[in-house]
């Protein structure tokens, strides 16, 4: 299931986001670039350094907190389209945010997840992701994203037949993904639950919160702060999962992920509750403004 499913089932969800992807994703971000970049910057720097906070105030074993660090690095899940489109969020937005942060996180995933290494010292024998796993990490988001891309600038009627089905195969995948990886950790879950329950919600609940109020504070529409909460607040618990135990070959490293996978449907479902009350309300004001 490591060395061959986990990969293989990645790839299968990755494929489902380059078939909903085109080149307009992309270019739609220069024409709405304060949600963008206030998006980018609190996935990218705001929520790494919170989780950081988290992890040394939790006091987590080294292995543990490379893994919570590694999730906080993940982009945004195709789940969070999932959500947008359930709680009325800017479906469009969520595309242009998780192929934007699909591609950066080539870069920051290895970059943040080296930082966590070299500073917890899980290891003793390895150094992190050195060049070629970083490779990995590239042809593990990026390859599946252009070849769904590809798929759909050539053959657009038979990516348009698919997208609904790998939608649904994606979703099936993602519980199958994290429930192996929670049974295959099983004793491991066990010694650590307690504490990986608490962090994983209170991340979980702060990357929401931030990515809806603090683009709501900097005066961002109200469908497009729900649609940055959920690319924010759900993050990717199955690229963590790859790269932990596909790429860097710990199981161990790949529990807050497994974890927060589980946890994350229901908070975020309770807070899409809690913010559509409060976006119903607010949405003419939104409206007027912009």
């Amino acid at each position: 299931m490591t060395t061959i499913g986990l990969p293989v089932a990645l790839g299968i969800i990755m494929l489902g986001l380059g078939l909903s992807l085109t080149p307009a994703d992309f270019a739609r971000v220069l024409k709405q670039p304060k949600a963008v970049l206030i998006a980018l910057v609190c996935q990218l720097i705001l929520l790494p350094a919170i989780c950081f906070g988290l992890v040394l105030l939790f006091q987590l074993p080294p292995v543990l907190a490379v893994g919570m660090m590694m999730l906080a690095a993940s982009p945004g899940g195709t789940t969070a389209n999932l959500y947008s489109h359930l709680f009325r969020g800017d479906i469009a937005l969520n595309i242009s945010l998780t192929a934007v942060n699909s591609v950066i996180a080539v870069i920051t995933l290895p970059l943040i997840t080296n930082f966590a290494i070299a500073f917890f010292e899980p290891f003793d024998d390895q150094l992190g992701l050195q060049w070629s796993k970083a490779l990995e990490v590239f042809a593990i988001v990026l390859l599946p994203v252009a070849a769904g891309m590809i798929i759909r600038r050539f053959w657009p009627k038979f990516a348009d037949r698919m997208d609904r089905p790998v939608r649904i195969a994606s979703v099936i995948i993602l519980v199958v993904v994290i429930a192996g990886a929670v049974a295959s950790n099983w004793s491991l879950l066990v010694d650590n639950v307690a504490r990986l329950a608490l962090i994983t919600v209170l991340f979980c609940v702060i990357s929401l919160t931030v990515g809806y109020l603090v683009p709501r504070a900097m005066r961002v529409a109200s469908r497009q702060a729900v649609a940055t909460s959920f690319e924010i607040g759900i993050h990717n618990a199955t690229l963590a999962i790859v790269i932990a135990q596909s790429v860097l070959g710990s199981d161990e490293l790949s529990l807050p992920a497994a974890v927060y996978g589980v946890l994350m449907f229901f908070v975020a479902f309770g807070f899409g509750f809690l913010i559509r009350g409060r976006s119903g309300e607010r949405e003419p004001e939104a409206v007027a403004s912009s």
